[in-house]
């Protein structure tokens, strides 16, 4: 993939390469415990040192289609100070997807290691079924 002139790499890094990727995120967030809409963001954002962070139309929009799809489930809290919150927990439906996304990212990850090392003799340790 070539960069638009003027393009830095981290612009593509956050455009490109994770936009797919914010559901599996979501999931592995939630997979640590219940959370609200807006913990997950932090959580996403301070675990990358600030590198990246998911727009919040992004994460409530996520939110909902896992509501849907029913890998989450969404719950009001009862908070005794300040308003409700809508937390948010992961369902056994919700591993299940996660589980595969994350087999298909290493056999994807794999591949493309292969594609852009210098070293031929490497190979995909497993692309069985990623295509999936």
């Amino acid at each position: 993939m070539m960069l638009p002139l003027g393009a830095s790499a981290d612009d593509a890094f956050s455009a490109d390469l994770l936009r797919g990727h914010t559901d599996t995120i979501v999931l592995a967030t939630l997979r640590r415990g219940d959370r609200y809409g807006f913990e997950i963001y932090k959580v996403i954002r301070d675990a990358t040192g600030g590198a990246h962070e998911i727009k919040e139309a992004t994460l409530y929009a996520t939110y909902r289609r896992l509501s849907l799809d029913g890998l989450v489930e969404a719950y009001w809290g009862d908070e005794t100070q300040g308003g409700r919150r809508k937390y948010y927990r992961i369902t056994d439906a919700g591993r299940a997807v996660y589980r595969r996304n994350v087999a298909a990212w290493v056999a994807t990850r794999d591949v493309i290691d292969v594609l852009l090392d210098e070293n031929p003799s490497r190979t995909p340790t497993s692309t069985k079924g990623a295509d999936r």
